[in-house]
């Protein structure tokens, strides 16, 4: 058991390290022999873990991904919230983690090469708790199509942000103004839909 701990918070050590460097100094900044020394960890002990940088890669990326579902199912459990300031905070969420760290950001949204589905699977249970969410605004039957839609602009916005143009005069907007103009835009439209529904009913 002792062994079994000591390997797990070694294998923490090590993701939180090479998250640190990828933070720093993009990709190129983490290595292996980096990571290790980061994590004060023998230079063998990664290669114990992770039998290369890719996979390495894919370990934080998946882990900051089950991090952002904790953050947006608190969001959603939160009785002091309504159904639209959870949406708020939803794609706030999203483009939040692209401002602090743009760099872990794009690895979330990348397709490794010897697991290109790597991400697209470890983002299940994010997706699944931010489709509770759009569901509340926008009802059951429309959540899949507003949700793809949301969490697409919410990528959109993070990257104009992160490559600096949605600063400056063109736009004359920020990010926080863009999040409000969309979740008025779903609540308006799918409250319209359901008047409609019931008219014709």
């Amino acid at each position: 058991m002792i062994r079994a701990e000591t390997a797990a918070a070694t294998r923490q050590a090590l993701l939180e390290a090479a998250a640190e460097l990828l933070d720093h100094g993009g990709l190129e900044a983490v290595t292996l022999r980096a990571v290790g020394a980061r994590a004060g960890v023998t230079r063998g002990a990664p290669y114990r873990h992770f039998p290369d940088k890719e996979h390495l890669m894919i370990a934080v990326g998946s882990q900051a991904w089950g991090e952002l579902g904790e953050r947006i199912g608190a969001v959603h459990r939160d009785p002091d919230l309504t159904p639209a300031a959870k949406l708020r905070a939803l794609l706030a969420a999203f483009i939040n983690l692209a401002r602090r760290q743009p760099h872990l950001y794009r690895l979330m949204f990348s397709s490794p090469a010897s697991d290109p589905t790597a991400f697209a699977r470890a983002a299940q249970p994010t997706q699944d708790e931010s489709l509770r969410v759009v569901a509340a605004v926008a009802g059951e039957h429309h959540a899949r199509r507003y949700a793809a839609l949301l969490l697409a602009s919410a990528d959109g916005i993070a990257g104009m942000e992160i490559t600096g143009q949605l600063a400056g005069d063109k736009w004359q907007t920020t990010a926080e103004e863009l999040i409000d103009t969309l979740v008025t835009m779903v609540a308006a439209q799918t409250h319209g839909s359901a008047t409609e529904t019931a008219g014709s009913s």
